[in-house]
C-alpha cells in the first residue's frame, strides 16, 4: 500500500467524519491502519476536533439515540459502550438524559413480551430468572425489570 501523506489522511477522515459520526478513538485507530504514527494520527484528530468534524457529545448522542431506538439497548450497556470509546462521564450523562423515558419502558416491554414467549411453558421462577438475565444483558435496570416482570407477567 503506497503511503499517506498527513494531508491526504487529513481529507479523508474529515470526509468520513463529515458522512457519520466518530469517536475519536476510533478515527485514530483507523488513521493508524492506514499508516500514520501514533502522534501523526493524534495531530489529526486533534485537527479534526478543532474544525468540528469530531464532537464527542455529538456523537455520544448519536450512538446513544441509534443504540436505544434500533439495537433496543438499555442505559447500562450504552454508557458501557461509550466509556469503551473513550468518552468521558459528562457527556455520556448528557446523551443518557435525552433518552425519552416513556419509548424506553416502552422498549424494553416489547422486548419482554416477545422474550415471554420463548419462556412462558417455564417455571414461574425459572421464566422470571430468563426474562431478567435477556433484559439485563440489553443492558436495562434490574429494578426497572423486576417492576415490568411484576406487572405485566405477574412474576414476583
Amino acid at each position: 500500500m503506497k503511503p499517506i501523506t498527513l494531508q491526504q489522511a487529513l481529507a479523508r477522515a474529515a470526509a468520513l467524519c463529515s458522512r457519520s459520526e466518530h469517536a475519536p478513538g476510533d478515527i485514530a485507530t483507523r488513521l493508524r491502519s492506514w499508516g500514520l504514527t501514533a502522534a501523526q494520527a493524534n495531530d489529526v484528530v486533534n485537527s479534526l476536533i478543532e474544525q468540528n468534524f469530531i464532537n464527542t457529545e455529538r456523537f455520544a448522542r448519536a450512538f446513544t439515540h441509534d443504540k436505544a431506538a434500533y439495537n433496543g439497548w438499555g442505559r447500562i450497556k450504552i454508557a458501557y459502550h461509550l466509556r469503551l470509546k473513550g468518552i468521558d462521564q459528562s457527556a455520556i450523562d448528557d446523551a443518557l438524559a435525552t433518552i425519552d423515558d416513556d419509548a424506553y419502558r416502552d422498549t424494553l416491554t416489547r422486548l419482554l413480551q416477545n422474550k415471554w414467549r420463548e419462556v412462558s411453558g417455564r417455571e414461574p421462577q425459572a421464566a422470571r430468572a430468563a426474562l431478567l438475565r435477556f433484559a439485563t444483558s440489553r443492558g436495562f435496570e434490574l429494578d426497572l425489570v423486576r417492576g415490568l416482570c411484576s406487572t405485566l407477567f405477574n412474576l414476583v
